[in-house]
């Protein structure tokens, strides 16, 4: 599949201070969790990769074409920023025709897309309203809707979840999805890693400018042989399952649960682990009721990554 944003040896400094170093990407039409801590270095890449900050060195390329000053392009890229940046006495309305008239709409198209976008984020009711007079959760949903409204094809959302209910959570996190459905290009970044998990499983992890790894969640897991991997099962009569598993050289610890039916196993092979897991379970017919790997996600990945 063809590279919709790619960068080469992208780096940004600002005077002594680094804010992103040498990051080498490619990124294919889907969704895209760009994952780390408060100035990681985030929105310095989406700055860079939607032309509002000049490399340092490096280049950036979305459908083959360089982002910065390239104005044609801009029509096909959506970007909704970390922070609020609205004139505060103007309605939600103004303020989103204003921005789609720029894109040289007619007026009955301006209209109706305005329209559109408000329907979709849920704030057309409250468009005649100052955005001074917005709630937090507003003011993010309003910032959605102007990323959207002139149906980019590659959408950038920094922090698009910071000030929403659980329930407006929900709502843009299936909008994004449906999104993906469609084939655009959706890059979305997040502090908070659960919110990248119900999204998607094709993450980037960045850490002080760097890029950490890239990929799916498990593969880089897979990946991360320094740290052994832990095992949950439950299963009835563990005992005989954890005698079992001493035997093997792979197998560092064995532990029982809080419950008398788990079993917690740390393994260096998950591959040999599971297909011994397969023939004690079939040939000892022995009721197992779940099997799950406590630091198989994205907080654990995560945290080897960084050394924590």
């Amino acid at each position: 599949m063809t590279a919709v944003i790619e960068t080469r040896n992208l780096s940004k400094w600002y005077g002594n201070v680094l804010g992103l170093s040498d990051v080498s990407l490619e990124i294919e039409p889907g969704i895209s969790g760009l994952l780390g801590p408060n100035g990681a270095g985030k929105s310095t890449f989406f700055k860079l990769i939607t032309g509002q900050l000049k490399p340092s060195i490096g280049k950036v390329l979305i459908k083959g074409h360089k982002v910065r000053n390239n104005w044609p392009l801009f029509s096909q890229v959506g970007y909704c920023p970390e922070q609020d940046s609205f004139y505060e006495d103007v309605t939600g309305w103004e303020f989103l025709t204003g921005l789609l008239k720029l894109f040289h709409y007619s007026p009955s198209e301006v209209e109706t897309q305005a329209r559109q976008a408000l329907e979709i984020v849920e704030l057309l009711e409250e468009k005649n309203r100052p955005v001074k007079s917005y709630s937090r959760g507003m003011r993010q949903r309003l910032k959605l809707a102007q990323a959207i409204a002139h149906n980019p094809d590659v959408i950038i959302l920094d922090e698009p979840l910071n000030g929403l209910d659980p329930l407006g959570k929900r709502k843009v996190i299936r909008l994004i999805k449906d999104y993906k459905k469609e084939g655009r290009t959706i890059l979305v970044s997040s502090h908070v890693l659960p919110e990248i998990e119900a999204l998607t499983n094709n993450i980037i992890l960045v850490h002080q400018g760097k890029i950490l790894a890239k990929g799916d969640v498990h593969y880089i897991r897979d990946l991360i042989d320094t740290h052994p991997h832990l095992v949950s099962i439950k299963v009835k009569g563990p005992r005989e399952l954890a005698s079992k598993f001493i035997r093997e050289n792979y197998v560092l610890n064995v532990n029982f649960g809080q419950t008398a039916d788990s079993l917690l196993v740390e393994t260096t092979n998950r591959d040999k682990f599971f297909g011994l897991l397969t023939h004690l379970v079939a040939e000892n017919r022995m009721d197992v009721e779940e099997i799950t790997s406590p630091d198989d996600n994205l907080q654990a990945v995560f945290d080897y990554l960084v050394g924590k």
